[in-house]
């Protein structure tokens, strides 16, 4: 039934403006809808993606977006970090960290948070 549609991800922020300077000008994704002060639709690739004016900003403590970037993640996070994101770096089983990238079994991924808190987060694969 929904194994064909495209998926929609969700991001809950409590100041719209400044989740477009992050999502926009950071991120490089394009806004393409508005809905007043309380929506923006960001492109992403073949996706979108629903930033939200919320009072539950920031409250997830689990990853809420993941980009697949493949073997540029390192560029990614190079660009990233030229622009002033701030990675995250976590202790977990199996996993190695080369500068702000965690490695593990071919597997290469980099959380990083946006203005409200919320985990974002690059992956190789």
């Amino acid at each position: 039934m929904l194994g064909t549609r495209d998926a929609v991800a969700n991001v809950a922020v409590k100041n719209l403006e400044t989740a477009r300077k992050f999502y926009e000008d950071t991120l490089g994704l394009k806004p393409v809808h508005v809905e007043g002060d309380e929506v923006i639709v960001f492109q992403s690739g073949n996706s979108t993606m629903n930033v939200y004016r919320s009072a539950y900003a920031g409250t997830n403590q689990a990853t809420a977006v993941t980009w697949a970037v493949g073997d540029d993640i390192e560029n990614v996070v190079g660009e990233l970090k030229g622009k002033g994101v701030r990675f995250e770096h976590y202790d977990m089983p199996g996993m190695r960290l080369e500068g702000d990238i965690h490695v593990a079994d071919g597997m290469k991924v980099a959380w990083f948070k946006d203005p409200d808190g919320n985990i974002l987060n690059v992956i190789s694969g």
